[in-house]
């Protein structure tokens, strides 16, 4: 027999390894003790010890007992034998496995929902002529904090996980002074995976310009770690058969960290999406929506389990039309289940149903990330997101997907600003705006430009080589070469730019705005961040062929005394003056390929658009003096941890803003 060639043997397609499906709590309970230990499929790459691979490199350091942990190798052929080592608390190599897969799990649903790769946030350089740097691997240090917290750090560019001796309410429910592990919880990992990942696509969301910012960055982290328990067929199952196919009712897929929740001194899970124990009856109940909390709540967390419970419910509502033809046919019409367990058929059935709809809704909390402002973004913001974004994907929203996540926005009095109605119509962003023939011959020139950065990038699959492309094509290194400059020097028409933008483009006098000079040209300074090429093939075949990239402005603003405004330049190496604070601008534009024209122009406008349609520029009083009472005077007004400890905010160095935000 002849030998078996070596290119014959072919790389497989994913490598699989066992972890927790939530954390070691639940393997403790006989009724979920079957469902908590599963393996994870995640992309199969070469990996050195650590593991480190492509996108990450986990290092376990301890610096409370200042020891490192031998690094576990995944590659021992034991290892991969047996899908990796069995589940243990007590193995600091389990975790170090435990946290790479599920990191590379949400790595993976992060990019299947995109269509394109992930990159992390670049790491800022004190040297303004270099400005940043590439960041190949997020670090992972399962084992960094003797503490109850776990945080993504944007300067480290690092998770941070760290592990506690449990105070429990109630003994029955954990253990006291048992060893909590947050690296063995599958939803804080996927948590603060998320965290890092935002922050690579949308840098700004980290700063608390309104209540919003910081309560999307944490909702946002809950959806995806929430939607991810759907992906995990046995636990599925399970839920599906305790529950009857009702999952708006108590069950383990709408909890995150249960035992990190019962171990700080809660009756139940951290966060919970759908219900909260009773304080005197310690009894779950259903949590109905009220529009007055999303008026008055301003602590981060709080706020954002508004956001998550919104779409958690526009899920309920998607899987309930989903299951209902199901549900007919096995109660011969009278929608009530017979006593007893339900039938493995049926179970299995609606598994696939709540699997189908949980996919999809997860791929629209994802992919509207590109259809959003690229600062100060609001839950309203978010939902118009949201609906455009599935819109261009998907033409027939036959089961009303759409239709379930307005409603359930509704029922929380969350509603954009800037529309008439509530109609999908209403809350999509302007397809093709329109444009003059000067703006036409601009974006012409703009159009070329961009298909050759698709023309070199279509092909690349290596991240590094992406990011160098990215960067090149935005800066260039002559006056011809660069997107920065291609918008400088082509544009014919500020006036018409500024319309579009909300940004100041003036050819003189830019700096009465508070804009300042662009050391690189004469001409007001501004930034292009997040150049990216997406490809997407929706359900119906319809592909998607776009470009985005973000525009962003800072301009120096003062409020004074009497409520009016006036400016100041920014110098990054002095403080702002009294009651001054830096007010970003921003235009995410995307641009379809397939059919070259500009799509979308979605602006937060530093100029107040009204004024700009009379011919007008002045800056958006409105929208800063909100801003600034929400940095300075609400703070003040509300005095809650986050208010006092990040003072009047706007001056403020917001360098660690989730350190704080998950110490509990």
């Amino acid at each position: 027999m002849n030998a078996i060639q070596p290119n014959t043997v072919k790389k497989p397609a994913f490598r699989s390894l066992k972890a927790y499906a939530f954390d070691p709590s639940l393997s403790l309970k006989i009724d979920t003790a079957g469902i908590n230990q599963l393996v994870y499929k995640v992309p199969w790459e070469d990996l050195d010890t650590g593991p480190s691979g492509e996108y990450i490199e986990v290092v376990d350091y301890d610096p409370t007992v200042k020891k490192y942990f031998k690094p576990v190798d995944l590659n021992h052929p034991y290892l991969l034998a047996q899908n990796g080592l069995d589940p243990s608390e007590s193995n600091p190599q389990f975790h170090q496995q435990m946290v790479y897969a599920v990191a590379m799990t949400t790595i993976m649903n992060f990019e299947k929902a995109l269509g394109r790769k992930i990159l992390w946030a670049p790491r800022l350089l004190e040297d303004r002529a270099k400005f940043e740097e590439y960041v190949q691997k997020l670090r992972i240090y399962p084992h960094a904090l003797r503490e109850a917290n776990a945080y993504y750090s944007p300067v480290k560019k690092s998770l941070l996980f760290g592990y506690f001796s449990s105070f429990p309410a109630n003994n029955v429910i954990h253990m006291p002074d048992a060893l909590v592990f947050t690296c063995l919880s599958h939803d804080i990992i996927a948590h603060e995976t998320t965290h890092a990942i935002l922050d690579g696509m949308q840098y700004h969301y980290n700063e608390p310009s309104n209540p919003d910012v910081l309560a999307f960055h944490e909702a946002f982290a809950d959806i995806v770690a929430l939607f991810q328990h759907f992906t995990f067929p046995s636990v599925l199952q399970h839920q599906i058969a305790q529950t009857r196919g009702d999952l708006g009712s108590q069950n383990l897929l709408g909890k995150l960290a249960q035992e990190f929740g019962a171990a700080i001194g809660n009756y139940g899970s951290l966060r919970d999406a759908i219900g909260e124990i009773d304080e005197k009856t310690k009894e779950w109940k259903p949590r109905e929506p009220n529009p007055n909390d999303y008026k008055r709540e301003m602590e981060p967390h709080a706020r954002g389990s508004i956001l998550v419970a919104a779409v958690f419910e526009a899920f309920i509502t998607i899987y309930k039309s989903r299951v209902a033809d199901l549900l007919r046919i096995a109660t011969n019409g009278t929608g009530i289940l017979p006593q007893g367990d339900l039938h493995p058929d049926l179970v299995n059935r609606l598994s696939g149903e709540a699997s189908a709809a949980a996919s999809h809704v997860l791929s629209m909390c994802i992919r509207a990330l590109d259809y959003c402002p690229p600062v100060d973004i609001t839950f309203g913001e978010y939902l118009r997101a949201i609906i455009t974004a599935d819109a261009d994907l998907v033409n027939n929203d036959s089961r009303n997907y759409r239709l379930a996540f307005i409603d359930a926005f509704r029922r929380r009095g969350i509603y954009p600003e800037g529309i008439k109605t509530l109609s999908e119509e209403s809350l999509r962003y302007a397809q093709e705006p329109f444009l003059g023939q000067q703006q036409q011959d601009f974006f012409g020139v703009l159009l070329k430009f961009l298909k050759e950065f698709r023309d070199a990038t279509i092909y690349t699959k290596d991240r590094a080589e992406i990011y160098r492309l990215s960067k090149s094509h935005i800066s260039g290194s002559t006056t011809s070469e660069g997107l920065n400059k291609k918008i400088v020097f082509s544009m014919e028409d500020p006036g018409e730019f500024e319309k579009l933008t909300g940004l100041v483009f003036l050819t003189q006098n830019w700096e009465q705005y508070g804009v300042r000079t662009s050391p690189k040209y004469k001409g007001p300074s501004f930034r292009i961040e997040n150049l990216r090429l997406v490809s997407r093939v929706g359900p119906d075949g319809d592909q998607l062929n776009y470009i985005i990239f973000s525009l962003t402005q800072r301009a120096g603003v003062i409020v004074n005394e009497d409520g009016t405004i006036s400016t100041y330049v920014p110098d990054d190496a002095q403080e702002p003056p009294k009651r001054g604070f830096e007010c970003w601008g921003g235009c995410t534009m995307i641009f379809d390929m397939a059919n070259p024209s500009l799509r979308y122009a979605i602006t937060k406008p530093l100029l107040d658009p009204d004024k700009l349609r009379q011919g007008i520029r002045q800056l958006n009083e409105k929208r800063i003096l909100k801003q600034f009472r929400y940095q300075t005077e609400e703070a003040i007004l509300h005095l809650s941890e986050q208010s006092l400890y990040f003072g009047a905010g706007i001056n403020n160095n917001f360098n660690e803003p989730f350190a704080f935000l998950h110490n509990h």
